[in-house]
C-alpha cells in the first residue's frame, strides 16, 4: 500500500514537471472596436525558415487558442478571419521564452485599416491598396547618407539608370511627389537625387489622375507613373544638404551643392550644379517634367497642338548623346498654414547646358525594286540657356469646395549648328548621290500657362462639381541659315555627275498660339453603388504660323522672297466637348464606362496666297475600366481607351518644306480622321511572408483608318513624303512587363527574380506605290539577384535580348539576331570605413544580314572612397569613369521601310577626386534601418 501511494505521488510529481517544461503558444482571438471573440478564427504556426505549416487551429468558441508541445525553433504565427486583416507575428520557442503568451490579438477589420496587412515584429515591405504599390521604407536597409534613388534601387520591379531616370513595373516615372506635393516643379531627380533615404517613411507607387478625376473619382483617361515620398513625422522639422567637388584628368570637373530646410510644413531648397561629366544637373536630362501644370483637362487638341513643356527643338536636351557642359541652378519654396487650409508651391529654375555631338547614321532603305544605303556622318553644336518660375496656391475655402490655381512662365534661347555630310549608294555600290548640309538656327520662345480648379461638394453624398479654367500661351521666334550641295549621279559604271543642287537660304520663323478652355463636371450619386460623372468643356484655340524663306541675291545678301518654301497661315480652333462617364464601385470590383464626344470647327487662311481650309469633324473618346481586387495584396484591372486622330494641319497643307533638300514633305487636304484603340491590363500579387512578389503588366495599340506615309523615290534618291490613310490593314504596337520575385534564404536571404519583357509592332507605309510592312519584336528575358546589408550591396541582371526587325520590302535584307544586355552593380564597406563601389553595363547586338557589324560595349564605373566622422559626413572619393575605355553610344531602330543603324559619341574614360560633405540636422540624428 505505501510503495502504491509513493508511486502515485512519483508519477504526479512527473507529470506536473512535464508539464511544466512543456513549450506552449496561446492567446486568444478579438475585436476590441466591438469585443466580439472571433471563434472558428484560422490560427497557423508557420516554420520562419521557409514558411512551411507546423501546426494548425481553429479558435474556440471564447477565441481562445493553445499549442502544447512546441519543438525549439523560430516561427510565425499567422491568424487569418473573413473580411479582417491578416495578423502576423515572429517569436522563438528555446529554453529561456518555451511559453508564449499572446493575451488579447486585437484584429482589425480591413475596411478599418484601408485594405492594409498588420504586421506586428515584423516591417511588410510590401502593401497594395487598390491600384496603389506601397513600399515600406523600413523593410529595406540602408547605408549612411543614402538618397532616396539608393532606397528605389532595392525594391523589386523598380530601376533606375545612370541618368536618374526610374522605371517602375516596365513604365518611365514621370512624377515624383513629397508627401503629396510637387517638389522643385515635378523634376524626378531633383527628388531622389536630393532627399536622404533615412528620412522616408514609406514609398507609393501608381499612376496619378489629373486633379478633376482625383476630386471625382472617375477616370478621365489622363494618368501619369508617379511616386510619391512620404516622409518620417520626425524628419520633417531642420535641414540637411550636401556638396560635392570633384576635379580630374583632361580637366573634367562636377560641382554639386544642395540645401533643405524643413520646418513642419514649410520646405526651402536651394541646389547649384557644374559639370561636363555628364551630370547636366540633378535632372535637366528630365526637362520635360518642367512643362506647364495647366493642362487643360479635355484630352481632346483637335487639329492646333500646344504643348506645356518649352521644347524649342530636340538640340536643348541631353538624351544621353555626345559630350555635355552644364550650369544649372534653383530655388524650391512651399508651405502650408491655417491648420492646412492654404498653400503654396513655388519654384525658380535657370540653367545653361552645351552639347556637342558627332554621329554616324547608316540608313538602308528598300524599295520595291531597289536599295538604296546612305551613310552620314553629323556634327552637332548646340547651347540652351532657360529660365522658368511656377508657382501653385491651394486653398480649402470651406469643409465643402477647394481651389487651386497654378501659374508657370518660361523664357528659352537657344542656338544651334548642324553641319551634315552623307554619301548615297544603289545596291551595287554605285554613287548615288552626295549631300553636304550646314544649318545654323538662333531662336526665342516664351511660354506662360494659367489655370484655376474649383471644386464643391454638395448636400448629398457623392453629388459634386468642378470647374476648370486655363490659358496656355507659346510663342516662338527663329532664324536660321540653309546652306547645302547636293549632287546626283547617273546609274553607270562612270558615275557621271548628272546633277548638282545648290541651296543657300535665310529662313526666319514666327509662330504664336494662344489657347482659351474651360471645363465643367458634374457628378451624381444614381445609387449607393452606380454614379455618373458628365462634362461640357469649351476650347477656342488661335494660331498664327508665318514661315518666311529668302533665297541669297549675293553672298551674304538674302533679298530674294522664296514663294515655294514660304507660308503664313492664320487659324481658329473651337471645340465644344460634351461627356458621360458611368461609374459601378461595390465589394471588390470597381467598373466605369462612358464616352466624350468633341466638335470640332476649324477655319484657317494661307495670307500669301488667301486660300482658305475648313474642316469640321466630330472626335468620339470612349472609354471602360474594370478592377477587381482579390486580397489586400493582389489585384487586377483592365481599361480601354478610344479617340480620333485628326491629320495634322502639317499633313493637310500642301505646303513645301526643304530643310532636308533630299527628303521633302508634301500635304494632302484629303486626308480622313484615323481611329485609335488602347488597351492596357495590369496585375499585381505580394505575399508577406516569403516576400514573394509578382507583377504583369501591359499594353495594345491598334488603329484603324490610320493615316501613313506614301513616299516616293526617285532613281536619284530623293523622297517625297505625302500622308494617306491605310484602308483594309490594322497596324498594332504593344508591349508586356512581367516579373517575379522572392527572398531565398537557402542562399543567404537573397532577393531573386525573373523579369521577361516583350514589344512589338507592325507599321505600313506605301513606298512607290507598293504597300510595305515592316514587324518588329523584341523579347527581354533576364535574371536578376540583388542582397543588401551593413558590410555592402549586391546587384546582378542579365539576360539575352532577341530582336527581330524586317520590312515586306527586300526581304533578305533584315535585322535580326539574339544580342545580351548584363549590369553588375556592387559596393564593400571595409575596416576604417573604406568603401569600394563598382557598377558596370555590357551590351552586345550581333551582325544581322543588314549590318555586317558587331556592336559591343562594356562600361566600367569605379570608385574608392575614406569616410570621416562618426555618422561619415565627410568623405573623400577617387573615382573611375569607363576604365576600359568602350563608352561610345549605339542603336539600331525601323522608320517606315528604313533600317537605321546610329553610332555616336559619349563620355570616355576620366579619372576624378572628390571631396563629399554631407551635412545633416533633422529631428536628432539620422539613423539607418
Amino acid at each position: 500500500m505505501k510503495k502504491t501511494f509513493l508511486s502515485l505521488i512519483i508519477l504526479l510529481l512527473f507529470t506536473v514537471i512535464a508539464k511544466a517544461q512543456s513549450n506552449s503558444v496561446k492567446g486568444f482571438i478579438i475585436d476590441l472596436s466591438s469585443n466580439a471573440k472571433l471563434h472558428n478564427a484560422t490560427v497557423s504556426v508557420l516554420n520562419a525558415k521557409d514558411s512551411t505549416l507546423y501546426k494548425f487551429t481553429r479558435a474556440a468558441q471564447n477565441g481562445s487558442f493553445n499549442f502544447e508541445n512546441i519543438k525549439k525553433g523560430d516561427f510565425i504565427l499567422l491568424v487569418t478571419y473573413p473580411e479582417y486583416a491578416d495578423f502576423v507575428n515572429k517569436f522563438s520557442i528555446d529554453s529561456v521564452n518555451n511559453a508564449i503568451d499572446f493575451n488579447a490579438i486585437d484584429m482589425k477589420t480591413k475596411a478599418k485599416l484601408l485594405n492594409e496587412v498588420i504586421i506586428k515584429g515584423q516591417a511588410a515591405a510590401i502593401k497594395i491598396k487598390g491600384d496603389t504599390t506601397e513600399f515600406n521604407a523600413a523593410a529595406y536597409k540602408i547605408q549612411p547618407n543614402d538618397r532616396v534613388e539608393d532606397l528605389l534601387k532595392k525594391f523589386p520591379g523598380v530601376t533606375v539608370d545612370a541618368q536618374g531616370k526610374i522605371t517602375a513595373q516596365g513604365k518611365t516615372v514621370e512624377k515624383v511627389l513629397v508627401d503629396g506635393e510637387e517638389f522643385f516643379g515635378d523634376d524626378p531627380t531633383l527628388v531622389t537625387k536630393n532627399l536622404r533615404a533615412d528620412m522616408v517613411d514609406k514609398v507609393q507607387l501608381f499612376e496619378k489622375s489629373s486633379d478633376q478625376a482625383a476630386f471625382t473619382g472617375v477616370d478621365d483617361g489622363q494618368k501619369k507613373q508617379t511616386l510619391n515620398i512620404v516622409l518620417k513625422e520626425d524628419k520633417k522639422h531642420g535641414y540637411f544638404g550636401k556638396v560635392d567637388v570633384g576635379y580630374g584628368t583632361d580637366d573634367f570637373y562636377q560641382v554639386q551643392a544642395m540645401i533643405n530646410k524643413f520646418k513642419n510644413k514649410e520646405k526651402i531648397a536651394a541646389y547649384f550644379t557644374s559639370s561636363n561629366t555628364g551630370k547636366t544637373g540633378l535632372g535637366w536630362e528630365d526637362a520635360g517634367k518642367y512643362g506647364s501644370s495647366s493642362n487643360v483637362e479635355m484630352n481632346d487638341d483637335g487639329m492646333i497642338f500646344i504643348g506645356g513643356g518649352d521644347d524649342l527643338d530636340e538640340g536643348g536636351r541631353y538624351w544621353g548623346e555626345g559630350i555635355p557642359r552644364a550650369n544649372n541652378g534653383g530655388v524650391h519654396y512651399e508651405n502650408k498654414w491655417n491648420d492646412g487650409k492654404q498653400g503654396i508651391n513655388a519654384n525658380y529654375k535657370a540653367g545653361g547646358l552645351n552639347v556637342k555631338i558627332n554621329k554616324n547614321t547608316i540608313n538602308q532603305r528598300n524599295l520595291p525594286n531597289a536599295i538604296f544605303n546612305t551613310n552620314s556622318d553629323e556634327d552637332t553644336n548646340n547651347d540652351t540657356f532657360r529660365q522658368k518660375i511656377d508657382a501653385t496656391y491651394n486653398v480649402k475655402i470651406d469643409t465643402t469646395s477647394t481651389l487651386k490655381v497654378a501659374v508657370d512662365a518660361t523664357l528659352k534661347n537657344t542656338e544651334s549648328s548642324v553641319i551634315n555630310n552623307s554619301i548615297g549608294r544603289r545596291g551595287d555600290n554605285t554613287l548615288l548621290n552626295t549631300g553636304n548640309r550646314n544649318t545654323t538656327n538662333e531662336g526665342e520662345q516664351q511660354l506662360f500657362n494659367l489655370s484655376a480648379l474649383y471644386t464643391k461638394k454638395l448636400k448629398k453624398l457623392g453629388r459634386n462639381y468642378t470647374v476648370n479654367l486655363s490659358q496656355n500661351y507659346s510663342k516662338l521666334n527663329s532664324e536660321g541659315y540653309l546652306k547645302s550641295l547636293n549632287k546626283f549621279f547617273d546609274e553607270d559604271e562612270n558615275e557621271k555627275l548628272s546633277e548638282r543642287q545648290n541651296i543657300d537660304q535665310l529662313k526666319d520663323n514666327n509662330i504664336t498660339t494662344n489657347k482659351l478652355a474651360t471645363n465643367i463636371t458634374y457628378n451624381e450619386p444614381i445609387s449607393k453603388f452606380f454614379s455618373l460623372l458628365a462634362n461640357y468643356g469649351l476650347t477656342y484655340t488661335t494660331n498664327s504660323a508665318d514661315r518666311v524663306t529668302y533665297d541669297a541675291s549675293s553672298p551674304g545678301v538674302y533679298n530674294r522672297f522664296n514663294d515655294e518654301f514660304s507660308n503664313n497661315f492664320e487659324a481658329d480652333q473651337l471645340i465644344n466637348q460634351l461627356g458621360a462617364i458611368f461609374s459601378y464601385k461595390k465589394g471588390k470590383k470597381v467598373v466605369t464606362f462612358g464616352t466624350k464626344t468633341s466638335f470640332i470647327n476649324f477655319d484657317q487662311t494661307e495670307v500669301y496666297s488667301n486660300n482658305n481650309f475648313k474642316r469640321s469633324f466630330i472626335n468620339w473618346l470612349p472609354q471602360a475600366s474594370y478592377q477587381y481586387k482579390f486580397s489586400a495584396q493582389k489585384s487586377f484591372n483592365i481599361n480601354y481607351n478610344g479617340s480620333n486622330t485628326q491629320p495634322s494641319v502639317t499633313q493637310l497643307q500642301p505646303v513645301r518644306t526643304n530643310d532636308d533638300p533630299l527628303n521633302i514633305v508634301e500635304g494632302n487636304e484629303n486626308l480622313k480622321p484615323a481611329y485609335n484603340n488602347r488597351i492596357s491590363a495590369r496585375y499585381n500579387s505580394y505575399k508577406v511572408i516569403s516576400s514573394q512578389n509578382f507583377y504583369i503588366s501591359g499594353n495594345l495599340n491598334f488603329t484603324n483608318n490610320q493615316i501613313v506615309s506614301n513616299n516616293t523615290t526617285d532613281a536619284s534618291g530623293k523622297t517625297i513624303y505625302k500622308s494617306v490613310n491605310l484602308e483594309n490593314h490594322t497596324p498594332f504596337n504593344y508591349y508586356v512587363y512581367s516579373g517575379y520575385s522572392r527572398k531565398l534564404s537557402f542562399l543567404a536571404d537573397i532577393n531573386a527574380g525573373i523579369d521577361l519583357s516583350s514589344n512589338g509592332s507592325r507599321v505600313y507605309n506605301y513606298v512607290n506605290g507598293e504597300l510595305n510592312i515592316t514587324n518588329s519584336v523584341t523579347y527581354r528575358p533576364s535574371i536578376n539577384m540583388n542582397k543588401y546589408n551593413d558590410k555592402g550591396q549586391l546587384y546582378l541582371s542579365f539576360g539575352p535580348t532577341y530582336t527581330s526587325q524586317q520590312a515586306s520590302l527586300q526581304q533578305q535584307n533584315n535585322n535580326k539576331g539574339w544580342g545580351y544586355n548584363g549590369y553588375l552593380d556592387f559596393s564593400i564597406k571595409l575596416p576604417k570605413k573604406i568603401s569600394i563601389t563598382s557598377s558596370s553595363e555590357y551590351t552586345y547586338q550581333p551582325s544581322t544580314a543588314t549590318f555586317d557589324n558587331k556592336l559591343e560595349r562594356l562600361v566600367i564605373n569605379a570608385s574608392l572612397s575614406k569616410a570621416f566622422f562618426k555618422e561619415e559626413k565627410l568623405k573623400l572619393m577617387l573615382s573611375a569613369n569607363d576604365i576600359l575605355k568602350q563608352n561610345v553610344g549605339f542603336r539600331r531602330s525601323v522608320s517606315t521601310n528604313s533600317i537605321i543603324q546610329t553610332t555616336y559619341n559619349n563620355i570616355s574614360r576620366y579619372f576624378l577626386f572628390s571631396l563629399i560633405w554631407d551635412f545633416n540636422k533633422m529631428g536628432g540624428a539620422a539613423k539607418t534601418n
